[in-house]
């Protein structure tokens, strides 16, 4: 019996030790599931899983609600529009809530972001609603609607 309590005690161990990425943690969460669909259709999934570090800001199901239905079917059909928009949402490097700061911040996709900290972290017009969420290979920010580059 002792045995077959150890052997229970390492597996948790185990299990516990391997950490998330990005896409399983958002997966994990439960209000990304257009997100991952989204990642699905760009082709970004293992992008997103590689080693980063990535900073996400990431639009929950509510964000994603607010596009027109007809428009989010037609941009999760346009792979290179969606991809756009997706890494638009994605700064290189691992930056945690107390680091933001004010300013303009290069994305993935190329194009800057605009960060606010007055009353709140704003990314462009997105409100951030969550931060820090830890993942193995970057972090992510919960924004409550779905930014889309200049």
């Amino acid at each position: 019996m002792k045995r077959y309590l150890a052997i229970c005690a390492l597996s948790l161990l185990s299990a516990a030790a391997q950490a998330k990425d990005i896409v399983d943690t958002a997966v994990a969460a439960g209000n990304f599931k257009t997100l991952a669909t989204a990642l699905q259709a760009a082709g970004l999934v293992d992008t997103l899983k590689g080693t980063g570090p990535f900073t996400v800001f990431a639009p929950t199901d509510t964000a994603f609600a607010k596009i027109p239905k007809a428009d989010l079917d037609a941009l999760l059909k346009d792979k290179a529009k969606l991809t756009a928009v997706l890494t638009y949402h994605v700064v290189p490097g691992k930056v945690m809530a107390k680091d933001v700061k004010a300013g303009k911040v290069k994305t993935v996709q190329g194009s800057e972001l605009t960060i606010g900290t007055m009353g709140g972290v704003t990314v462009d017009n997105a409100k951030v609603t969550a931060t820090d969420i830890a993942a193995d290979n970057g972090v992510i920010h919960v924004i409550d609607t779905v930014v889309l580059p200049k």
